[in-house]
């Protein structure tokens, strides 16, 4: 099947305008023109995209799933587009970032890496001390961009998907856990836990495993940096719950052990927050296009 972007215009402007001769003015094409195009993509499809029983004109269950695909690839191509023009321009502007995830400087910075040798003149600036209030700030317009984990309906603002990782459990190979296959809440029972300095509602490992099943650790250690949190559990203080693209870099190391979090696994998605006027804007955008690619290579490593 061939489709390309004229196809995917003119489903989204029949679903929009709700019907040909509307959706046709919007094109700039004849109804007559309009009329033969949509055959043609059904010819190409071998599916009816259109129940022409109905007024207005409504989409099949196979159109709907064109216009999803519409709405995702159109603003990507005209994002992608602008981009374009933009790196021709050499266009500058500002980029300062608010991270509500201690860990995920990791990936961070290999993508700013990049980030700035397309965009040398874009002011970029990390401000950790706002993890707390980043999304306020954000609204402020105090910063431009807002790493987190925990979508808000918020007026104004976009939550752009990124990409989704594994919490996983990370223990002393001389720890008793480190015989299972899987860990439970249970299992946290008798272990001290070594967790970022954050409110619980915001580690992975209370929010999306300890509360819900109402169990509470031996105790909680908080510690600021990662590689103090491996050391610890290196050396059995206690057990942690990390992303899965921090622990790649003990795995097969002889002091470590790193096992799921229950038998099917859990997940967590991470998205930048950016006010919906900036999102397609051409360095944004290629920012947000990095920033879903690089976290994904650290995790195969």
């Amino acid at each position: 099947m061939h489709l390309d972007l004229r196809h995917l215009r003119t489903v989204k402007a029949i679903h929009d305008t709700g019907g040909l001769a509307r959706a046709a003015e919007s094109l700039n094409i004849t109804q007559s023109a309009l009329s033969h195009q949509i055959k043609a993509m059904e010819d190409q499809a071998g599916v009816e995209l259109f129940v022409r029983r109905t007024r207005p004109l409504r989409l099949s269950a196979a159109g709907q799933r064109l216009l999803r695909t519409a709405e995702r690839v159109l603003p990507e191509m005209a994002a992608l587009s602008e981009e374009f023009r933009a790196l021709r321009a050499g266009k500058s502007g500002r980029l300062h970032i608010a991270i509500e995830c201690h860990a995920c400087f990791d990936w961070l910075f290999p993508v700013l890496e990049k980030f700035r040798h397309s965009w040398p003149e874009v002011d970029v600036d990390i401000r950790p001390g706002l993890a707390f209030e980043a999304l306020p700030a954000l609204a402020r317009e105090e910063v431009d961009l807002v790493i987190s984990s925990d979508p808000e309906a918020l007026a104004g603002v976009i939550f752009n998907p990124l990409f989704d990782y594994a919490p996983t459990f990370v223990a002393a190979r001389s720890n008793p856990l480190s015989e299972r296959d899987h860990v439970e809440a249970e299992d946290f029972r008798d272990q001290v836990l070594i967790t970022y300095p954050m409110e619980r509602a915001r580690l992975d490992v209370f929010s999306l495993l300890l509360t819900p099943a109402r169990v509470e650790p031996r105790a909680v250690r908080q510690v600021e940096l990662t590689a103090v949190i491996l050391m610890l559990v290196a050396s059995d203080r206690g057990v942690a719950v990390l992303p899965d693209w921090v622990v790649r870099a003990i795995r097969g190391q002889p002091d470590y052990v790193t096992r799921p979090l229950t038998r099917a696994g859990l997940s967590k998605r991470v998205y930048a927050a950016t006010r919906e006027e900036d999102a397609t804007r051409p360095f944004m955008a290629h920012f947000l296009r990095l920033a879903r690619s690089e976290p994904v290579k650290l995790q195969r490593l």
